[in-house]
C-alpha cells in the first residue's frame, strides 16, 4: 500500500471522532512491529522517528529510509513522521527523504520566538506538501509543554495556530514524557476547550503514562493524534530480558529481538483498537 499523508490520517480520525496511533521507531524491529500490529488490527498507523533517535543512529537517513521502506510495503495505510525536531536542517532532510509530516518543537523558546521559528518551518514544509505539527509550551527541557503541571492556554493556542498556520498542535493537558506508569490524570475539560479554540487536530504527547480508559476519554474530549513510545520500549526490553534470563548462552540477537518485536506488535494492535473505538 502506498505511503499516506499524516494529514489524511488525522483528518479522517478527527472527522470520525477516533484517535490515530503514532508510535516511535528506535530501530528497524520497532518499525516492523508497529506495522505488523497495525496490519493485525486492520488500522492505519503513524511511524515516528525522533531527533533523539536520529542522534543515536548518527544520521536520519538510515533509520528514516528503513521506516519509509517498511511503510511502503505495509498492508494498511502508514505515514512516516519526524518527531520533536528542534533543528531546521533536520526538518529539511526529512522532507527531502520523503517523510509525510514533521513535528517542529520550538517550545523551549519564548512565545514570540516559537511563533516566528514555527511559522518559517511551516511555510517551508507546506511548499513541499508536508504536514506540520508544533508544540505550545512554557517550560524548556525535554518535557516542554508536557512537563508535569504545565497546561496550554486555549486563547494562546488559538492565536498560535492562526499565527503559524500549523496543521496540528501538541498541547499540555496532564501527560508527561517518559512516564513508566500509566496513571497520568488528564484535564478532559481543557482538552475540549482546546479542541474548540485551536481548530486543528490536537496531539497528546507522553501518552505512555495514560491508561486505556484515559486515552479513550481524551479522544472523546477532542484529542486526535496519540503519541506512544516509552510504553512500547518497556515491553520490548522486558521481552529481551525474559529471553536472556532463561537463555544465558544466547548469542544470536534474532533469538531475543524476535520475541521483543512480537510483544510490541501485539500491544500496538491492542492500543489501536482502544483508539479506534473510544466510545465503547
Amino acid at each position: 500500500m502506498p505511503l499516506i499523508s499524516t494529514g489524511h490520517l488525522t483528518h479522517r480520525a478527527r472527522t470520525d471522532a477516533t484517535g490515530v496511533g503514532a508510535f516511535n521507531v528506535v530501530q528497524l524491529e520497532h518499525a516492523q512491529a508497529i506495522v505488523s500490529g497495525a496490519e493485525a488490527a486492520g488500522r492505519p498507523v503513524i511511524l515516528q522517528v525522533s531527533e533523539n533517535t536520529t542522534r543515536y543512529h548518527g544520521a536520519l537517513e538510515p533509520i528514516g529510509l528503513a521506516s519509509l521502506a517498511v511503510a511502503r510495503t505495509a498492508g494498511v495505510p502508514v505515514s512516516v513522521h519526524l518527531d520533536h525536531a528542534e533543528s531546521a536542517d533536520l526538518v529539511h532532510e526529512a522532507v527531502r527523504l520523503g517523510f509525510t509530516s514533521v513535528m517542529f518543537d520550538a517550545s523551549a523558546l519564548p512565545y514570540a520566538d516559537n511563533v516566528a521559528a514555527t511559522r518559517e518551518i511551516t511555510a517551508y514544509c507546506h511548499s513541499h506538501g508536508v504536514w506540520v505539527e508544533a508544540e505550545l509550551g512554557e517550560i524548556g527541557g525535554k518535557d516542554g509543554a508536557h512537563a508535569p503541571g504545565t497546561r496550554t492556554d486555549p486563547d494562546e493556542a488559538r492565536a498560535f495556530v492562526e499565527a503559524t498556520a500549523v496543521d496540528a498542535l501538541a498541547v499540555a493537558v496532564g501527560s508527561s514524557h517518559a512516564m513508566l506508569t500509566r496513571d497520568a490524570v488528564l484535564d478532559l475539560a481543557l482538552i475540549s476547550r482546546l479542541r474548540d479554540a485551536a481548530g486543528v487536530p490536537l496531539v497528546l504527547h507522553g501518552s505512555s503514562g495514560v491508561g486505556d480508559t484515559g486515552l479513550a476519554a481524551a479522544i472523546r474530549a477532542g484529542m486526535t493524534k496519540v503519541n506512544i513510545s516509552t510504553h512500547l520500549n518497556k515491553l520490548f526490553t522486558r521481552a529481551v530480558r525474559a529471553y536472556l534470563d532463561t537463555h544465558a548462552e544466547a548469542a544470536d540477537p534474532r533469538a531475543y529481538l524476535g520475541p521483543a518485536r512480537d510483544a510490541v506488535a501485539a500491544e500496538v494492535a491492542r492500543l489501536l483498537d482502544v483508539l479506534a473505538r473510544p466510545g465503547r
